[in-house]
């Protein structure tokens, strides 16, 4: 898959801006804020519906207007298609519209439809990082790959605040609403937590080669915590009894506490270096070196699952690589169709890349 047009309106510091990017690689150069950054979220928009730099929406419309919009032509596997992203901004709300081909359409069916894989510098984060973060990695992964896991996730989420709701009020209880909630959450959260575990599984045989293309003799595993008490092997309906046990013991003090304890909101993905926390031993640069490793790793897995390779975006990370590390990142990626890299500069040239500078949000392609 791969964009061959994309126009920005009020976007951050944009107010309008065409381009029309390559297949392979598409560079994109300047001074901090200046754009690059902003860019590279506008084409993440069209691929997940969300920002990767932002939970507060409003800040990518443009200060002093009211609307902002990205629209893309693309060519995927099965065909050609327009993707349309835009929100409003009110002085209380804001309105997000998603579309294809013109259409508005809800969320879960416009995930997928141009995946995208994003590397910044930020994303240390999911190494050293809280918990949360590493399971919303594992979210929008897996919501990209298997439309059918947003829609577990989605209802999940809101049963689970509605269950935390009830707890706070505290006794008496409505006894009957605490198990149709427990059912559903046992249901939703048994697929989640078995795609996120088969997920996990394929994705640690990427990073591991790939950690092993850049680190002295060190291994890198990944592993998923699961609260419930996953083991490999596990089907749904083994989990759901596992879940059902898992809720039973905690009845007691989720009741004391008023929070839901047992499920897959309190998992995580681990990270071991030679069998040690990766987190809490590793050096920054051990940190870094995984983090390369994760997210070639995520590309891998996903090209592999959708038969498509996603698209790549890459904000200000080769900058930060010597001309080998460089070279030797995107050649781990395995013959990418599209990506979009970001820098102040670079030292060594990009054999084949298309070139564009940006300057106070303005786009000129320069090779």
């Amino acid at each position: 898959m791969r964009i061959t047009r994309i126009t920005l309106a009020n976007c951050r510091n944009y107010g309008e801006a065409t381009i029309e990017p390559q297949a392979g690689l598409n560079v994109f150069l300047g001074r901090n804020a200046q754009g690059k950054s902003n860019l590279l979220e506008a084409i993440g928009l069209l691929g997940t519906g969300k920002s990767f730099r932002t939970s507060r929406e409003a800040e990518i419309v443009r200060e002093g207007f009211g609307l902002a919009a990205v629209s893309a032509d693309a060519v995927v596997r099965s065909g050609s298609v327009t993707l349309g992203f835009t929100i409003a901004r009110g002085e209380r709300t804001t309105r997000k519209t998603l579309t294809i081909n013109g259409r508005a359409v809800r969320y879960a069916h416009f995930l997928g439809k141009l995946r995208v894989v994003s590397f910044a510098p930020s994303d240390l984060a999911l190494i050293v990082g809280a918990p949360g973060l590493r399971r919303a990695f594992l979210n929008l992964a897996l919501a990209q790959e298997q439309p059918s896991y947003y829609t577990a996730l989605a209802m999940y989420a809101r049963t689970l605040r509605q269950k935390n709701a009830l707890l706070r009020e505290g006794p008496p209880y409505d006894e009957a609403l605490f198990a149709i909630y427990d059912r559903t959450m046992i249901e939703r959260g048994a697929r989640m937590t078995f795609a996120r575990a088969q997920y996990v599984q394929a994705l640690a045989p990427h990073a591991r080669a790939e950690h092993g293309r850049w680190s002295a003799g060190e291994e890198l595993a990944l592993g998923y915590q699961s609260a419930i008490g996953y083991e490999i092997g596990d089907d749904e309906g083994a989990l759901q009894e596992r879940f059902e046990r898992a809720l039973e013991s905690a009845r007691p003090r989720e009741r004391a506490r008023g929070i839901a304890l047992a499920g897959p909101h309190r998992d995580d993905l681990s990270l071991t270096l030679d069998g040690r926390s990766l987190a809490e031993y590793g050096s920054q640069g051990q940190h870094r070196t995984a983090l390369l490793a994760l997210k070639v790793a995520e590309y891998r897995a996903m090209a592999a699952a959708t038969g498509e390779a996603p698209l790549l975006l890459l904000d200000d990370v080769l900058s930060e690589l010597d001309p080998d590390r460089a070279r030797r990142f995107l050649e781990g990626l395995g013959g990418f169709e599209q990506a979009f890299v970001t820098a102040t500069h670079l030292e060594h040239a990009l054999p084949g890349a298309a070139a564009f500078s940006i300057e106070a949000a303005r786009i000129e392609r320069v090779a």
